[in-house]
């Protein structure tokens, strides 16, 4: 059976259509709008996204900070308490992407972690069995509620009710919410799976219904429109930003990803580190490219990807029609013997067509504005 988000009857109240992810049932858009609509309103106003399929779980107790430095990928160190960082669980054997999630550094004793919807159980069992003595995981995967509220009239929006806007990006604080459960505290980061400058809330169960309305009432003026994962899916692709298990997974690495910026290099000890160290100084024979289409054809997941007639040289992972570009665009795994910036054909449904290998984003990106 699917599980549903807290805020589920409110989708189901704007004409949301439905589908699987993750295990959850989530608006994917919504009646009177659409996936081009919402994209839009994003990219020019402010939207709102129900994302409480995203995993949430707490490490706790004394060298907390540590305990998670020492297994996830990125630097904890480069980051001070208020802040948050994307970061990586690799399998130790493999260096695979386990799962690719965001750290919340409260303090020394309290790290909140982010992972993808599917992959929550799995980081956690990972880090639980890893954990040494004082040392806890707890996984809240269905306990807290994750609002994103993203465009360049969020910080409006969310001024509107009384919440704190205009820290710095990748930053968060805590905020009191005074509902009908009371003054509950919400965490409010800036942060955001689109490209623009925007928010995601995370809050308990007990208050999302209701603080869902009040950012919905406050963003009419600004144009905010309730968006799906399928407007979220094309903001993303735009930005570049990998899908896991689409663009990354347990098959590939941060090398292969190209997503090595997100690996603390320095560290003496992570998942996977010396398998991904020895892979980066000889060079990964594939790494995923961005490709924009020369002609009218969209790219879709799993279609080939060829160098010439007979050549295959990988194949599509993430593939779209960009609604401000207004062409095919995608992401595709394919081998280093590919020039950055040469031409390569993709088999769209029999037909071969034509696309330019590039470095996304594909969009101009606004999500560190000051």
């Amino acid at each position: 059976m699917l599980l549903q988000s807290p805020l589920h009857d409110r989708h189901v109240a704007l004409g949301a259509k439905f589908a699987e992810f993750g295990g959850w049932e989530m608006p994917i858009e919504y009646a009177g709008a659409g996936v081009i609509k919402e994209h839009t309103a994003v990219r020019e106003a402010v939207g709102i996204f129900d994302v409480s399929h995203l995993g949430k779980a707490m490490v706790t107790g004394p060298g907390a900070a540590d305990f998670v430095n020492s297994t996830l990928s990125n630097d904890l160190r480069r980051i001070s308490p208020g802040q948050a960082q994307y970061t990586l669980c690799l399998d130790d054997a493999t260096g695979g992407i386990v799962d690719d999630l965001i750290v919340y550094f409260h303090d020394e004793e309290h790290i909140l972690l982010v992972p993808n919807a599917a992959n929550t159980t799995e980081v956690v069992r990972r880090l639980a069995e890893a954990a040494h003595e004082g040392i806890t995981v707890r996984n809240l995967h269905q306990d807290y509620a994750v609002i994103a509220v993203q465009g360049p009239k969020s910080d409006e929006t969310l001024a509107a009710i009384g919440f704190p806007v205009g820290h710095d990006y990748m930053s968060f604080v805590e905020a009191p919410f005074e509902g009908a459960a009371g003054e509950l505290e919400v965490v409010v980061c800036r942060t955001g799976y689109t490209g623009e400058r925007g928010y995601e809330l995370i809050a308990k169960n007990e208050i999302a219904a209701e603080l869902w309305d009040r950012i919905v009432a406050a963003g009419a003026e600004f144009g905010l429109l309730a968006c799906g994962l399928g407007s979220r899916d094309t903001l993303r692709t735009e930005m570049g930003y990998p899908l896991h298990g689409q663009d990354i997974s347990l098959d590939t690495t941060p090398n292969e990803g190209g997503i090595g910026w997100a690996v603390g290099w320095k560290k003496p000890a992570f998942w996977g580190r010396s398998v991904v160290v020895t892979e980066k100084e000889a060079g990964p024979k594939r790494v995923l490219r961005g490709i924009v289409a020369v002609g009218r054809g969209i790219p879709r997941s799993h279609q080939q990807a060829f160098l010439s007639e007979h050549v295959a040289v990988g194949e599509v992972t993430s593939g779209t029609f960009s609604p401000t570009l207004k062409k095919g665009i995608g992401m595709a795994l394919v081998s280093t013997v590919v020039n950055p910036e040469a031409q390569i054909t993709v088999d769209v449904r029999g037909r071969r067509e034509i696309f330019q290998v590039t470095k996304p984003p594909f969009v101009e990106s606004h999500v560190r504005e000051a």
